[in-house]
């Protein structure tokens, strides 16, 4: 596991005998550590009403519902094997991830507030500005474009200062960040922490206090806790006798 901002992968191969087909499949929620059988109502998705149950291989248990679509494995026994086969890298991804969450974390910015921030700061800009508002009948459409290509290129280095800014006053506080791609014009970061759980007080107060500090300009947009699907990603290469 990294500690930097990147994730813990581990590829697994797991390797199950042909069983008999059935109408309906299992479908895998999670790996939990747990020893004994247990029961979660009937709050399968799909609207059916299907139990929700553990399926155990020593001291692991798959959250699994029968599914007729969409399933992972096509039985119960093709999951213990699942289990049995990847006990170890399980165990591995349990023990490192154990007593850690995720927490989300989406930051918008208030675009106008920070291009008059920039204008303040860029006195090229603010030249350029004032020459074509005060030539409008002659400014050419050369400096027009220019004015363009340098609010943009602005607006950008101010994003990445932002959010490198943000970051920084994390780092102390989270055990690891990701970044994941943004969505829409208004959004200039959306990173998910990995944040140790007797440390989520401690986390949440840094992004209060953050917030108040760019007040006006961003807002913040904190979502969680998950469980740390950002920073666990096992690959699973299914390989299954002929004739399946």
């Amino acid at each position: 596991m990294t500690t930097d901002g990147g994730s813990m992968e581990t590829t697994v191969t797991t390797s199950t005998q042909a069983e008999t087909k059935t109408d309906s499949g299992v479908y895998v929620y999670s790996i939990i550590e747990l020893s004994e059988p247990r029961t979660f109502g009937k709050i399968g998705i799909g609207g059916r009403g299907d139990e929700v149950y553990t399926v155990h291989y020593r001291d692991l248990a798959a959250v699994v519902v029968p599914m007729s679509f969409g399933t992972l494995f096509k039985t119960e026994g093709d999951t213990v094997e699942f289990l049995k086969d990847t006990y170890d890298a399980l165990r591995d991804v349990l023990l490192k991830m154990k007593d850690k969450l995720e927490v989300g974390l989406k930051v918008n910015w208030d675009r106008e507030k920070v291009l008059e921030e920039i204008e303040q700061e860029n006195e090229e800009l603010r030249r350029l500005k004032a020459e074509i508002e005060s030539n409008q009948q002659t400014s050419t459409y050369f400096a027009r474009m220019q004015l363009g290509r340098l609010v943009e290129q602005a607006l950008a280095d101010k994003a990445d200062a932002y959010v490198r800014e943000i970051y920084d006053q994390l780092r102390e506080a989270a055990i690891a960040s990701r970044s994941n791609k943004v969505i829409g014009d208004k959004m200039i970061m959306n990173a998910a922490f990995l944040v140790g759980r007797d440390h989520r007080e401690t986390f949440d107060a840094k992004i209060h206090d953050i917030s108040k500090q760019y007040e006006g300009k961003l807002t913040f947009r904190e979502t969680g806790p998950w469980p740390p699907y950002n920073f666990v990603t096992i690959r699973l290469q299914l390989e299954r006798s002929a004739g399946v």
